[in-house]
Protein backbone atom coordinates (compact mmCIF):
# COMPACT_ATOMS: atom_id res chain seq x y z
CA UNK A 1 0.00 0.00 0.00
CA UNK A 2 1.78 2.98 -1.00
CA UNK A 3 0.18 5.41 1.19
CA UNK A 4 2.32 4.31 4.25
CA UNK A 5 5.66 4.46 2.27
CA UNK A 6 5.35 7.99 0.95
CA UNK A 7 7.82 10.10 3.02
CA UNK A 8 5.27 12.07 4.32
CA UNK A 9 4.44 9.41 6.27
CA UNK A 10 7.28 9.55 9.02
CA UNK A 11 7.21 7.49 11.68
CA UNK A 12 7.61 8.84 15.43
CA UNK A 13 10.01 7.64 18.47
CA UNK A 14 9.38 6.03 21.68
CA UNK A 15 7.76 8.48 23.55
CA UNK A 16 4.64 8.07 20.90
CA UNK A 17 4.39 4.36 21.50
CA UNK A 18 4.93 5.10 25.31
CA UNK A 19 1.95 7.64 25.40
CA UNK A 20 0.16 4.53 23.18
CA UNK A 21 1.23 1.96 25.73
CA UNK A 22 -0.30 4.11 28.90
CA UNK A 23 -3.44 5.04 27.22
CA UNK A 24 -3.84 0.97 26.30
CA UNK A 25 -3.27 0.50 29.51
CA UNK A 26 -5.37 3.06 31.26
CA UNK A 27 -7.88 4.16 29.13
CA UNK A 28 -11.21 1.64 28.19
CA UNK A 29 -13.86 3.47 26.37
CA UNK A 30 -16.73 2.18 25.82
CA UNK A 31 -16.60 -0.90 27.75
CA UNK A 32 -18.92 1.39 31.01
CA UNK A 33 -21.80 1.00 28.13
CA UNK A 34 -20.75 -1.99 25.36
CA UNK A 35 -19.40 -5.46 25.92
CA UNK A 36 -15.93 -6.78 24.73
CA UNK A 37 -18.25 -8.94 22.75
CA UNK A 38 -19.90 -6.30 20.78
CA UNK A 39 -18.68 -5.59 16.94
CA UNK A 40 -21.19 -3.67 15.49
CA UNK A 41 -22.99 -0.64 16.37
CA UNK A 42 -26.78 0.38 15.71
CA UNK A 43 -27.46 3.61 14.23
CA UNK A 44 -29.12 5.76 17.40
CA UNK A 45 -33.08 6.34 16.67
CA UNK A 46 -32.44 9.80 16.96
CA UNK A 47 -29.34 11.74 16.00
CA UNK A 48 -28.34 14.65 18.83
CA UNK A 49 -26.03 17.18 16.85
CA UNK A 50 -26.21 19.82 20.11
CA UNK A 51 -24.36 18.02 22.46
CA UNK A 52 -23.24 20.47 24.51
CA UNK A 53 -25.83 19.43 27.29
CA UNK A 54 -24.56 16.11 27.44
CA UNK A 55 -23.35 14.95 30.71
CA UNK A 56 -19.51 15.34 31.28
CA UNK A 57 -17.54 12.70 29.63
CA UNK A 58 -14.37 12.04 27.74
CA UNK A 59 -13.58 11.11 24.25
CA UNK A 60 -10.95 9.60 23.13
CA UNK A 61 -9.14 9.83 20.07
CA UNK A 62 -6.25 8.06 18.12
CA UNK A 63 -4.84 10.03 15.55
CA UNK A 64 -1.50 10.56 13.54
CA UNK A 65 -1.38 13.93 13.26
CA UNK A 66 2.54 13.93 14.34
CA UNK A 67 4.19 16.32 12.28
CA UNK A 68 4.72 19.87 12.50
CA UNK A 69 1.97 21.94 10.95
CA UNK A 70 0.00 18.67 11.58
CA UNK A 71 0.32 18.66 15.19
CA UNK A 72 -0.19 22.55 15.56
CA UNK A 73 -3.62 21.85 14.00
CA UNK A 74 -5.26 18.96 15.54
CA UNK A 75 -3.97 20.75 19.05
CA UNK A 76 -5.70 24.14 18.25
CA UNK A 77 -8.89 22.39 17.09
CA UNK A 78 -9.05 20.28 20.16
CA UNK A 79 -8.78 23.30 22.20
CA UNK A 80 -11.52 25.12 20.54
CA UNK A 81 -13.53 22.14 20.83
CA UNK A 82 -13.05 21.79 24.53
CA UNK A 83 -14.16 25.44 24.19
CA UNK A 84 -17.13 25.19 23.24
CA UNK A 85 -18.13 21.94 24.79
CA UNK A 86 -16.70 22.17 28.54
CA UNK A 87 -18.41 19.15 29.00
CA UNK A 88 -16.41 17.05 26.72
CA UNK A 89 -12.70 16.16 27.56
CA UNK A 90 -10.57 14.98 24.72
CA UNK A 91 -7.91 12.33 25.95
CA UNK A 92 -5.77 12.71 22.59
CA UNK A 93 -3.34 9.38 21.85
CA UNK A 94 -0.90 10.52 19.17
CA UNK A 95 0.92 7.45 17.28
CA UNK A 96 3.17 7.04 13.90
CA UNK A 97 1.00 5.86 10.90
CA UNK A 98 3.05 2.74 10.95
CA UNK A 99 1.91 2.18 14.83
CA UNK A 100 -1.33 2.89 14.64
CA UNK A 101 -2.24 0.48 12.12
CA UNK A 102 -0.96 -2.03 14.56
CA UNK A 103 -1.97 -1.20 17.82
CA UNK A 104 -5.51 -0.11 16.03
CA UNK A 105 -6.30 -3.36 14.22
CA UNK A 106 -5.74 -4.79 18.12
CA UNK A 107 -7.51 -2.40 19.96
CA UNK A 108 -10.68 -2.91 17.71
CA UNK A 109 -11.25 -6.65 18.79
CA UNK A 110 -10.89 -5.73 22.51
CA UNK A 111 -12.51 -3.19 24.87
CA UNK A 112 -9.70 -0.57 24.31
CA UNK A 113 -10.92 0.23 21.15
CA UNK A 114 -11.00 4.58 21.07
CA UNK A 115 -13.86 6.30 20.05
CA UNK A 116 -12.71 8.68 17.56
CA UNK A 117 -9.31 7.35 15.39
CA UNK A 118 -8.13 7.74 11.97
CA UNK A 119 -8.24 4.93 9.99
CA UNK A 120 -6.75 4.44 6.67
CA UNK A 121 -8.56 4.61 3.61
CA UNK A 122 -7.81 1.09 1.94
CA UNK A 123 -9.25 -1.82 1.98
CA UNK A 124 -6.23 -3.52 3.90
CA UNK A 125 -7.75 -1.39 6.93
CA UNK A 126 -10.89 0.76 6.92
CA UNK A 127 -12.26 -1.84 4.38
CA UNK A 128 -11.38 -4.75 6.90
CA UNK A 129 -12.66 -2.79 10.04
CA UNK A 130 -15.97 -2.50 7.81
CA UNK A 131 -16.33 -5.88 7.33
CA UNK A 132 -15.88 -6.68 10.69
CA UNK A 133 -18.24 -4.66 12.09
CA UNK A 134 -15.70 -2.45 14.32
CA UNK A 135 -16.54 0.76 12.48
CA UNK A 136 -20.12 2.19 12.01
CA UNK A 137 -22.15 4.06 9.30
CA UNK A 138 -21.47 7.61 9.28
CA UNK A 139 -24.71 7.92 7.02
CA UNK A 140 -27.03 9.56 9.33
CA UNK A 141 -24.94 11.69 10.73
CA UNK A 142 -23.55 13.16 7.01
CA UNK A 143 -27.75 13.66 6.40
CA UNK A 144 -27.71 15.64 10.11
CA UNK A 145 -24.59 17.65 9.42
CA UNK A 146 -24.82 18.14 5.42
CA UNK A 147 -21.59 16.69 4.55
CA UNK A 148 -22.86 15.55 1.36
CA UNK A 149 -22.55 19.59 0.73
CA UNK A 150 -19.92 20.38 2.43
CA UNK A 151 -17.70 17.51 0.71
CA UNK A 152 -17.56 16.81 -3.05
CA UNK A 153 -18.10 13.51 -4.37
CA UNK A 154 -14.48 12.88 -5.62
CA UNK A 155 -13.82 13.01 -2.07
CA UNK A 156 -15.99 11.34 -0.35
CA UNK A 157 -15.78 8.15 -2.59
CA UNK A 158 -12.33 7.58 -0.89
CA UNK A 159 -14.45 6.35 2.43
CA UNK A 160 -17.98 5.01 1.07
CA UNK A 161 -17.79 0.77 1.47
CA UNK A 162 -20.46 -1.38 1.13
CA UNK A 163 -21.93 -3.13 4.62
CA UNK A 164 -18.99 -6.40 3.87
CA UNK A 165 -16.54 -4.34 2.62
CA UNK A 166 -16.65 -5.56 -0.64
CA UNK A 167 -17.06 -2.45 -2.52
CA UNK A 168 -14.66 0.58 -2.32
CA UNK A 169 -15.52 3.92 -3.44
CA UNK A 170 -19.50 3.21 -2.98
CA UNK A 171 -22.00 2.42 -0.49
CA UNK A 172 -21.95 4.45 3.04
CA UNK A 173 -19.36 7.15 4.05
CA UNK A 174 -17.38 5.80 7.08
CA UNK A 175 -14.39 8.58 7.95
CA UNK A 176 -14.32 11.91 7.02
CA UNK A 177 -10.90 13.23 6.19
CA UNK A 178 -9.44 16.44 6.85
CA UNK A 179 -6.67 17.25 4.07
CA UNK A 180 -6.00 16.61 0.60
CA UNK A 181 -3.72 15.30 -1.62
CA UNK A 182 -2.97 16.08 -5.42
CA UNK A 183 -0.90 14.45 -8.25
CA UNK A 184 0.38 17.19 -10.47
CA UNK A 185 3.23 18.45 -12.22
CA UNK A 186 6.21 20.61 -10.31
CA UNK A 187 8.50 23.28 -12.75
CA UNK A 188 10.92 25.68 -12.24
CA UNK A 189 9.90 29.01 -13.78
CA UNK A 190 13.05 30.13 -14.23
CA UNK A 191 13.54 27.13 -16.56
CA UNK A 192 10.63 27.61 -18.59
CA UNK A 193 11.50 31.08 -18.38
CA UNK A 194 14.80 30.08 -20.59
CA UNK A 195 13.38 27.55 -22.62
CA UNK A 196 10.48 30.26 -24.12
CA UNK A 197 7.72 28.11 -23.00
CA UNK A 198 4.63 28.78 -20.24
CA UNK A 199 2.41 26.35 -18.29
CA UNK A 200 0.52 24.39 -21.08
CA UNK A 201 -3.03 24.82 -21.32
CA UNK A 202 -3.72 21.17 -22.73
CA UNK A 203 -2.55 18.15 -22.51
CA UNK A 204 -1.23 17.81 -26.18
CA UNK A 205 0.48 21.01 -25.53
CA UNK A 206 2.15 19.97 -22.15
CA UNK A 207 3.41 16.66 -24.71
CA UNK A 208 4.69 19.14 -27.09
CA UNK A 209 6.37 20.62 -24.67
CA UNK A 210 8.38 17.45 -23.78
CA UNK A 211 9.60 16.95 -27.50
CA UNK A 212 10.59 20.73 -27.21
CA UNK A 213 12.82 20.43 -23.90
CA UNK A 214 14.47 17.34 -25.44
CA UNK A 215 15.53 18.75 -28.70
CA UNK A 216 16.89 21.85 -26.41
CA UNK A 217 19.19 19.43 -25.17
CA UNK A 218 17.77 19.00 -21.36
CA UNK A 219 15.53 16.40 -19.73
CA UNK A 220 11.88 16.89 -19.92
CA UNK A 221 10.68 14.69 -17.18
CA UNK A 222 12.47 13.88 -13.78
CA UNK A 223 12.02 10.50 -12.02
CA UNK A 224 13.26 8.78 -9.42
CA UNK A 225 11.70 5.01 -10.10
CA UNK A 226 13.64 2.59 -7.65
CA UNK A 227 11.23 2.42 -5.14
CA UNK A 228 9.05 1.19 -7.88
CA UNK A 229 5.96 3.10 -6.66
CA UNK A 230 6.90 6.85 -8.40
CA UNK A 231 6.29 6.15 -11.52
CA UNK A 232 2.46 5.09 -10.85
CA UNK A 233 2.23 9.16 -10.68
CA UNK A 234 3.32 9.40 -13.82
CA UNK A 235 1.26 6.62 -15.41
CA UNK A 236 -1.39 8.14 -13.37
CA UNK A 237 -2.30 11.12 -15.22
CA UNK A 238 -1.48 9.53 -18.56
CA UNK A 239 -4.41 7.07 -17.98
CA UNK A 240 -6.61 9.71 -16.83
CA UNK A 241 -6.27 11.26 -20.59
CA UNK A 242 -6.45 8.60 -22.42
CA UNK A 243 -9.03 6.37 -20.15
CA UNK A 244 -12.65 6.87 -19.41
CA UNK A 245 -13.14 7.88 -15.75
CA UNK A 246 -15.71 5.52 -14.53
CA UNK A 247 -13.47 2.48 -15.71
CA UNK A 248 -10.04 4.04 -13.86
CA UNK A 249 -11.93 4.43 -10.65
CA UNK A 250 -13.31 0.86 -11.24
CA UNK A 251 -9.68 -0.56 -11.58
CA UNK A 252 -8.39 1.55 -8.74
CA UNK A 253 -10.85 0.50 -5.98
CA UNK A 254 -10.65 -2.66 -7.32
CA UNK A 255 -14.28 -3.51 -7.61
CA UNK A 256 -15.85 -5.61 -10.12
CA UNK A 257 -16.54 -4.76 -13.74
CA UNK A 258 -13.57 -3.33 -15.82
CA UNK A 259 -10.76 -4.73 -17.15
CA UNK A 260 -7.19 -3.98 -17.84
CA UNK A 261 -6.44 -4.77 -21.36
CA UNK A 262 -8.89 -2.32 -23.03
CA UNK A 263 -7.35 -0.81 -26.03
CA UNK A 264 -7.27 2.63 -23.59
CA UNK A 265 -4.93 0.90 -21.17
CA UNK A 266 -2.47 -0.35 -23.38
CA UNK A 267 -2.57 3.26 -25.08
CA UNK A 268 -1.45 4.53 -21.82
CA UNK A 269 1.17 2.01 -21.35
CA UNK A 270 2.16 2.32 -25.09
CA UNK A 271 2.21 6.60 -23.88
CA UNK A 272 4.44 5.87 -20.88
CA UNK A 273 6.74 3.31 -22.93
CA UNK A 274 7.49 6.08 -25.54
CA UNK A 275 8.30 8.92 -23.35
CA UNK A 276 10.84 6.24 -21.76
CA UNK A 277 12.15 5.34 -25.32
CA UNK A 278 12.05 8.95 -26.49
CA UNK A 279 14.49 10.24 -23.96
CA UNK A 280 11.84 12.16 -22.35
CA UNK A 281 13.28 10.97 -18.48
CA UNK A 282 16.53 11.46 -16.85
CA UNK A 283 19.13 8.69 -17.13
CA UNK A 284 18.94 5.95 -14.77
CA UNK A 285 15.48 6.67 -13.73
CA UNK A 286 14.68 3.35 -13.13
CA UNK A 287 17.56 3.05 -10.87
CA UNK A 288 17.10 6.47 -9.07
CA UNK A 289 16.19 7.49 -5.73
CA UNK A 290 12.74 9.28 -4.96
CA UNK A 291 14.11 12.08 -3.13
CA UNK A 292 16.93 12.64 -5.37
CA UNK A 293 14.92 13.21 -8.47
CA UNK A 294 13.01 16.70 -6.79
CA UNK A 295 16.40 17.56 -5.82
CA UNK A 296 17.61 17.14 -8.85
CA UNK A 297 14.12 19.79 -9.96
CA UNK A 298 15.49 22.34 -7.21
CA UNK A 299 19.11 21.88 -8.82
CA UNK A 300 18.28 22.47 -12.41
CA UNK A 301 18.66 19.11 -13.38
CA UNK A 302 15.23 19.19 -15.46
CA UNK A 303 12.02 21.02 -16.29
CA UNK A 304 9.40 18.99 -14.97
CA UNK A 305 8.62 16.71 -12.09
CA UNK A 306 5.39 14.63 -11.82
CA UNK A 307 4.42 14.18 -7.82
CA UNK A 308 2.46 14.22 -5.28
CA UNK A 309 1.76 17.69 -3.63
CA UNK A 310 3.29 16.77 -0.13
CA UNK A 311 6.64 17.72 -1.92
CA UNK A 312 5.71 21.11 -1.99
CA UNK A 313 6.82 22.39 1.10
CA UNK A 314 10.64 20.59 0.48
CA UNK A 315 10.72 22.22 -3.05
CA UNK A 316 9.38 25.67 -1.48
CA UNK A 317 12.09 25.47 1.07
CA UNK A 318 15.33 24.89 -1.68
CA UNK A 319 13.81 26.89 -4.32
CA UNK A 320 11.84 29.51 -3.06
CA UNK A 321 9.64 31.51 -5.32
CA UNK A 322 11.01 30.07 -8.78
CA UNK A 323 9.12 26.13 -8.19
CA UNK A 324 5.43 26.23 -9.06
CA UNK A 325 2.78 23.55 -9.45
CA UNK A 326 -0.27 22.67 -11.92
CA UNK A 327 -2.74 20.19 -12.40
CA UNK A 328 -2.03 17.30 -15.16
CA UNK A 329 -3.87 19.82 -18.32
CA UNK A 330 -7.23 18.35 -19.67
CA UNK A 331 -7.31 16.81 -22.87
CA UNK A 332 -9.36 20.06 -23.69
CA UNK A 333 -8.90 23.55 -22.79
CA UNK A 334 -11.05 24.43 -19.93
CA UNK A 335 -11.93 21.05 -18.64
CA UNK A 336 -11.13 20.25 -15.05
CA UNK A 337 -7.75 18.17 -14.12
CA UNK A 338 -8.56 14.13 -13.72
CA UNK A 339 -5.13 13.15 -12.23
CA UNK A 340 -4.20 10.76 -9.52
CA UNK A 341 -4.83 11.81 -5.72
CA UNK A 342 -6.99 11.94 -2.44
CA UNK A 343 -7.35 12.33 0.77
CA UNK A 344 -5.23 12.12 4.22
CA UNK A 345 -6.19 9.45 6.85
CA UNK A 346 -9.94 10.12 7.63
CA UNK A 347 -11.41 10.04 10.76
CA UNK A 348 -14.37 7.00 11.64
CA UNK A 349 -16.19 6.27 14.60
CA UNK A 350 -15.53 2.77 16.38
CA UNK A 351 -18.22 0.37 17.13
CA UNK A 352 -16.81 0.82 20.75
CA UNK A 353 -17.65 4.48 21.15
CA UNK A 354 -19.31 5.14 24.32
CA UNK A 355 -21.44 8.53 22.25
CA UNK A 356 -21.68 8.05 18.89
CA UNK A 357 -23.27 11.56 18.81
CA UNK A 358 -20.34 13.15 20.66
CA UNK A 359 -17.59 11.19 18.26
CA UNK A 360 -20.01 11.94 15.22
CA UNK A 361 -19.94 16.10 16.21
CA UNK A 362 -16.06 16.05 16.72
CA UNK A 363 -15.67 15.26 13.35
CA UNK A 364 -17.87 17.23 12.02
CA UNK A 365 -15.87 20.33 14.24
CA UNK A 366 -12.68 18.47 12.52
CA UNK A 367 -13.70 19.22 9.06
CA UNK A 368 -15.54 22.18 9.20
CA UNK A 369 -15.10 25.71 7.53
CA UNK A 370 -13.58 26.94 10.58
CA UNK A 371 -11.44 24.16 10.97
CA UNK A 372 -10.36 24.41 6.83
CA UNK A 373 -9.20 28.25 7.90
CA UNK A 374 -6.57 26.66 10.76
CA UNK A 375 -6.00 24.14 7.99
CA UNK A 376 -4.58 26.25 6.15
CA UNK A 377 -2.89 28.69 8.34
CA UNK A 378 -0.79 25.67 9.86
CA UNK A 379 0.21 24.92 6.30
CA UNK A 380 -1.95 22.07 5.53
CA UNK A 381 -4.42 21.59 2.69
CA UNK A 382 -7.81 21.10 3.22
CA UNK A 383 -10.40 18.91 1.97
CA UNK A 384 -13.01 21.67 2.71
CA UNK A 385 -13.39 25.10 1.54
CA UNK A 386 -10.05 24.78 -0.32
CA UNK A 387 -10.21 27.59 -3.09
CA UNK A 388 -11.42 29.92 -0.05
CA UNK A 389 -8.09 29.18 1.83
CA UNK A 390 -5.67 29.90 -0.74
CA UNK A 391 -2.62 30.91 0.72
CA UNK A 392 -1.35 34.59 -0.72
CA UNK A 393 1.25 33.05 -3.11
CA UNK A 394 3.80 30.81 -3.34
CA UNK A 395 3.90 27.00 -4.50
CA UNK A 396 1.33 25.94 -1.76
CA UNK A 397 -0.94 28.61 -3.66
CA UNK A 398 -0.50 26.68 -6.88
CA UNK A 399 -1.33 23.87 -5.16
CA UNK A 400 -4.43 24.52 -3.36
CA UNK A 401 -5.87 25.75 -6.75
CA UNK A 402 -5.51 22.75 -8.53
CA UNK A 403 -7.17 20.47 -5.86
CA UNK A 404 -9.67 23.10 -6.01
CA UNK A 405 -9.94 22.52 -9.64
CA UNK A 406 -10.25 19.11 -9.43
CA UNK A 407 -12.24 18.15 -6.60
CA UNK A 408 -15.00 20.86 -8.13
CA UNK A 409 -14.54 21.02 -12.17
CA UNK A 410 -12.39 17.51 -12.69
CA UNK A 411 -11.94 14.43 -11.04
CA UNK A 412 -9.35 12.62 -8.19
CA UNK A 413 -8.55 9.11 -9.48
CA UNK A 414 -7.53 6.69 -6.99
CA UNK A 415 -4.18 5.21 -5.90
CA UNK A 416 -3.42 1.85 -8.41
CA UNK A 417 -1.38 0.15 -6.25
CA UNK A 418 -4.53 0.08 -3.42
CA UNK A 419 -6.83 -1.34 -5.49
CA UNK A 420 -5.56 -5.48 -4.67
CA UNK A 421 -3.87 -6.39 -1.19
CA UNK A 422 -1.10 -7.53 -3.74
CA UNK A 423 -1.54 -4.87 -6.67
CA UNK A 424 1.10 -2.81 -5.28
CA UNK A 425 4.30 -5.00 -6.03
CA UNK A 426 2.50 -6.22 -9.01
CA UNK A 427 1.93 -2.73 -10.97
CA UNK A 428 4.83 -1.48 -9.71
CA UNK A 429 7.62 -4.28 -10.93
CA UNK A 430 5.54 -4.15 -13.86
CA UNK A 431 5.60 -0.56 -14.97
CA UNK A 432 9.46 -0.70 -14.11
CA UNK A 433 9.50 -3.44 -16.52
CA UNK A 434 7.72 -2.17 -19.60
CA UNK A 435 9.37 1.54 -19.12
CA UNK A 436 13.22 -0.53 -19.10
CA UNK A 437 11.62 -1.95 -22.63
CA UNK A 438 11.79 -5.01 -21.10
CA UNK A 439 8.33 -5.64 -21.69
CA UNK A 440 5.54 -4.70 -24.11
CA UNK A 441 2.31 -2.56 -23.27
CA UNK A 442 0.29 -5.88 -23.69
CA UNK A 443 2.19 -8.04 -21.59
CA UNK A 444 1.99 -4.82 -18.69
CA UNK A 445 -1.47 -5.16 -18.74
CA UNK A 446 -1.82 -8.48 -18.72
CA UNK A 447 0.21 -8.72 -15.76
CA UNK A 448 -1.90 -6.27 -13.55
CA UNK A 449 -5.50 -7.71 -15.10
CA UNK A 450 -4.29 -10.97 -13.81
CA UNK A 451 -3.75 -9.84 -10.42
CA UNK A 452 -6.78 -7.33 -10.74
CA UNK A 453 -9.03 -9.98 -12.06
CA UNK A 454 -7.69 -12.94 -9.22
CA UNK A 455 -8.96 -10.31 -6.39
CA UNK A 456 -12.00 -9.68 -8.01
CA UNK A 457 -13.01 -13.13 -8.72
CA UNK A 458 -12.45 -13.91 -5.12
CA UNK A 459 -14.20 -10.74 -3.23
CA UNK A 460 -17.52 -11.82 -3.12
Amino acid sequence: MSRTVRPKRVATGAAVLAATALALAACAPGSNNASDETTDAAEPAEIVTDISGLEDQTLTVWDQEVRGGQNEQIERLNAAFEEKYPNIKIDRVTQSTDDLNTTLRLALTGADAPDVTQANNSRSQMGQYVAAGQLISLDAYAEAYGWQDRFSDSVLQYTRFSEDGATWGEGSVYGLPQVGEIVGVFYSKAKLAELGLQVPETWADFEAQLQTIKDAGQTPLLLGNIEQWPALHVFGPIQGATVPTEEILTLGFGNKGASWTTEPNVEAATKIQAWATNGFFNDGFNGTDYDAAWQSLAEGGGAYLIGGSWLAADLESKMGDDVGFFAPPPVEAGQGPVTTGGTGIPFAVTSKAENPDVAAAYIDFLTSEDAAKILAETGNMPVVDTAANIPGGGVQADVFTAYGQATEKGQLLPYLDNATPTMNATIGQALQALMAGESTPQEFTKTVEADYAEFVASNG
